[in-house]
């Protein structure tokens, strides 16, 4: 017969481990989810911006983005460098399409951006102006 003697100091030192144990895959599990559901972001909380139909533009030039909830909403033309050339539109849009137009004969012909802003993005698209103007009127 084998006589196997528990000391309250083995049963404690036993009982830690697993506790240790238990907390430290708890804590990598925790870190594994935050891992994987990290990144995606939330698409009703951002305004989709589609590219003009007619590209080289002339003329009127027709903007088409859309909205999932009410948020405030501008549109900018830049330049190719990035330099701000006019704000084409600033409200607050509802949920659903939204356009805007505006005369590209006030403009030189060239390339430019169109970028919508927000509380919280900034996207653009690239537009190319064909009036055959090459100075402002």
């Amino acid at each position: 017969m084998i006589l196997v003697s528990f000391s309250i100091a083995n049963i404690l030192i036993v009982t830690l481990s697993v506790t240790l144990g238990l907390l430290i895959l708890f804590i990598v599990y925790r870190k594994i989810l935050a891992y994987v559901s990290r990144g995606e972001p939330i698409q009703k909380d951002y305004a989709i911006l589609y590219p003009v139909e007619q590209n080289p533009a002339s003329g009127e030039v027709t903007i088409y983005f859309t909205c999932e909830i009410l948020k405030n909403v501008r549109i900018e033309l830049l330049d190719v460098d990035m330099n701000f050339i006019k704000e084409l539109f600033s409200k607050e849009c509802s949920e659903g399409g939204h356009i805007v137009r505006f005369d590209s004969k006030a403009f030189v012909d060239g390339n430019y951006f169109y970028c919508l802003k927000s509380e919280n993005q900034k996207t653009m698209k690239k537009i190319s102006i064909v009036n055959g103007t090459n100075k402002l009127s």
